[in-house]
């Protein structure tokens, strides 16, 4: 009986864990090289394959905290019928008929570099976002709003392509504490149009990792690799 009670509390805490995406996230739009891209570390199992979205010619968005994945496509979709980030911002949220929506975190940047974001009053604290010229900064469950402010600095600091101002804002907000609970995974996702590896790819970067003690190191090391693979060959 009591291994059975221990089972059941400890599967409560799971599922508990798993209904919000507590992380932090950065969402931007680099002009002059045509990027759209979507960064984002957590203390939560492969954070990539729920928050990053994003298409070439069309823009970014981060879904979060109590999650609604449905943002993500539903979200690109409205963007290709030429939508604003605010206006497809304001009918995800009126479409949105699940539980929690008062805890929802979602940041979209649109084909034209605007940005629209909401972090719901309810979301797990702490939680905020941050917006600047082309990008906007987010998380919940994170160490204070110290997490923030430092990727917003880092990025607009950072030079070199976009994945690469990217990871300096994930490793800022982690080295200001970033998520509260501890780490876990990190992604990267940058679309550019015909800018991928071989033939009709438009994902420039797309790396993910799902389970470890230091994600950002292994962030870093993919990175490299990824971007010493987009280099022309001499």
């Amino acid at each position: 009986m009591r291994q059975a009670l221990g089972f059941l509390l400890l599967f409560a805490a799971i599922t508990s864990a798993a209904e919000n995406v507590s992380t932090f996230s950065i969402v931007a739009y680099d002009p002059a090289a045509g990027d759209w891209g979507v960064a984002v570390a957590s203390r939560y199992f492969s954070v990539g394959a729920v928050v990053p979205w994003a298409e070439a010619g069309v823009g970014a968005i981060a879904t979060q905290a109590n999650v609604n994945v449905g943002y993500g496509p539903r979200g690109l979709e409205l963007l290709k019928q030429g939508l604003t980030a605010r206006q497809v911002l304001d009918k995800l949220l009126a479409e949105d008929k699940f539980e929690g929506k008062d805890s929802r975190q979602v940041a979209i940047v649109d084909s034209k570099g605007g940005i629209a974001a909401f972090t719901g009053t309810n979301a797990p604290a702490w939680a905020g976002d941050r917006q600047g010229r082309n990008w906007s900064v987010q998380g919940n469950i994170l160490a204070g709003p110290q997490v923030t402010e430092s990727m917003g600095k880092a990025f607009e600091a950072a030079s070199g392509e976009l994945a690469e101002r990217l990871y300096a804002a994930l490793k800022a907000g982690d080295d200001a504490g970033g998520d509260s609970r501890g780490k876990q995974s990190a992604s990267i996702l940058v679309v550019r149009k015909g800018g991928g590896r071989n033939i009709n790819n438009d994902r420039r970067i797309y790396i993910n990792v799902d389970d470890s003690p230091d994600p950002l190191k292994e962030l870093r090391r993919l990175l490299d690799l990824n971007l010493r693979l987009l280099r022309p060959a001499r």
